[in-house]
């Protein structure tokens, strides 16, 4: 593994990238076992108008932002793509299933992501260079999927998130961007606080929504002074959206993850968008992605 150069910096602020996983509530990992894709087409859709509210957010604080966002939702929302790309956001693949990668075999993996990155460039109409696993399902099983990312024309992944965890995590990972193979492709893995010899999260998502939001921005801020490096934040646009469908069905742990705070999210980004500076991915480690 090749570790890289350390990102621009904005005056004296680190800039950290922003990043967005459009995905809709029912597309979401905590009720993949609960709701079945065939259903997708028959629930109530929110994605576009969460996602424009979220563009409407980053649009008012004047930040750009990098937007991995599935097939699914780009084959139903072209205009909600090309919004994103005519405002300066960078356009980005989830895939097009959001099915975990080690799930998937290799040739059933190329052609899912292959074809998102297809839709989403004939859809934006600007290149997709971008990609991050659905539930950052990238670890040890499964490292021939970087390969697989390279061979499909991904510059870089964003999956690994190098922490313990019940659904994900590669606690051994390096917490800066490198390069998993002896290819091209970079891997920026997503931020963690190192301390008392272990990894911390902060990088958003439901631990965004579980810390008190001082912690959460002790935590970021810590990691801009102490190591100069930057953060990567991430959401979804279901997070800023308390009155979407309730999944009774769905596991009690998963509804307590999926649920947890939703009425809070949007005002704690508000604040996360003037307390740090904030650009796309490309942006921010341009010099990582040379």
């Amino acid at each position: 593994m090749t570790t890289m150069p350390a990102p621009r910096q904005n005056a004296n602020r680190v800039v950290n990238a922003m990043t967005v996983d459009v995905e809709d509530w029912f597309q979401v990992q905590a009720f993949a076992n609960t709701i079945d894709r065939a259903a997708w087409d028959g629930l109530e859709r929110r994605v576009e108008a969460n996602t424009n509210r979220i563009l409407d957010m980053f649009g008012d604080a004047g930040i750009h932002a990098t937007f991995f966002t599935l097939g699914w939702v780009a084959e139903r929302y072209p205009a909600l793509i090309r919004r994103i790309t005519a405002e300066g956001h960078e356009l980005a693949s989830h895939g097009y299933w959001h099915r975990l990668v080690h799930e998937q075999t290799p040739e059933d993996f190329a052609a899912d992501i292959t074809s998102a990155r297809k839709l989403l460039e004939d859809t934006g109409g600007v290149a997709v260079t971008g990609y991050r696993a659905p539930t950052f399902s990238i670890n040890t099983r499964n490292p021939w999927a970087f390969d697989v990312l390279e061979a499909a024309g991904y510059r870089y992944s964003s999956s690994i998130y190098p922490i313990r965890h019940d659904l994900y995590g590669m606690p051994d990972a390096p917490r800066a961007p490198f390069r998993p193979t002896s290819g091209q492709l970079v891997e920026i893995p997503m931020t963690t606080l190192r301390a008392f010899g272990r990894n911390f999260p902060s990088a958003g998502g439901g631990y965004f929504r579980l810390l008190p939001y001082a912690a959460f921005r002790a935590s970021l801020r810590r990691v801009n002074t102490t190591e100069a490096a930057p953060g990567m934040f991430y959401t979804h646009p279901w997070e800023i959206d308390p009155g979407q469908p309730r999944v009774t069905a769905a596991p009690a742990l998963a509804k307590f993850r999926h649920y947890l705070n939703l009425s809070r999210t949007a005002d704690r980004i508000g604040r996360l968008l003037t307390d740090f500076a904030w650009d796309r991915v490309d942006q921010v480690f341009a010099s990582a992605l040379r």
